[in-house]
């Protein structure tokens, strides 16, 4: 593992892995390896991936949570530009950790990567003035198979960082602003989204 170090089950959740990649630099920048299948495979990290995805996001914006219903897709997230907190929440229904949550801040500095595998809701809210998002894939998207949590679901209580509010009973963005006065910005669909216990009755 030369140009990666890997930290596993993060938060104490299994599967979830924070990916440091060695960054080469000196006084004219700086190089590093995003992605490379053998030392991903020296770390026991063995998943294939299918599909590259890119987005781009304005300050306050959260997208999720999301999750596949029938194609789930393990997702390798990093952040080219800017900053987000980046959440997964687990929703394995035999996992010791179902409905437990971990977060972490992914920046164009530290460079870390976040993967998290099958199974899981995925979120994360824009802290920068913009962010640039970039994920790999172990499954193509299929359309119509996206599923979604509240994101200020009070039963899973994640906290999100800069962020204040009263929960009003739903996913509503009504309210809610980051500390400088962002108000946060939320698409129709994720303002629907119920929480764990309405979506899986478990």
């Amino acid at each position: 593992m030369g140009q990666i170090k890997v930290e596993k089950n993060v938060g104490g959740i299994k599967g979830l892995c924070v990916i440091e990649p060695a960054v080469h630099g000196d006084a004219r920048g700086y190089f590093m390896e995003t992605y490379n299948l053998r030392d991903m495979e020296e770390a026991g990290l063995t998943m294939n991936f299918v599909q590259d995805n890119q987005s781009c996001s304005a300050k306050g914006v959260l997208r999720g949570l999301h999750f596949q219903k029938e194609f789930p897709q393990g997702k390798l997230v990093r952040v080219i530009r800017g900053s987000v907190f980046d959440v997964a929440v687990d929703l394995r229904r035999d996992s010791e950790t179902y409905g437990k949550w971990f977060g972490i801040e992914l920046t164009e500095e530290n460079k870390k990567q976040f993967y998290i595998p099958e199974g899981f809701a995925h979120g994360f809210l824009v802290l920068s003035d913009a962010a640039e998002f970039c994920y790999k894939c172990t499954d193509f998207y299929h359309p119509g198979d996206e599923g979604g949590l509240a994101w200020n679901d009070p039963q899973i209580g994640i906290t999100w960082p800069e962020l204040t509010g009263e929960y009003p009973g739903n996913a509503s963005a009504e309210g809610y602003r980051l500390k400088d006065g962002t108000a946060l910005n939320l698409s129709e669909k994720d303002q629907l989204w119920a929480g764990l216990r309405d979506t899986f009755q478990f």
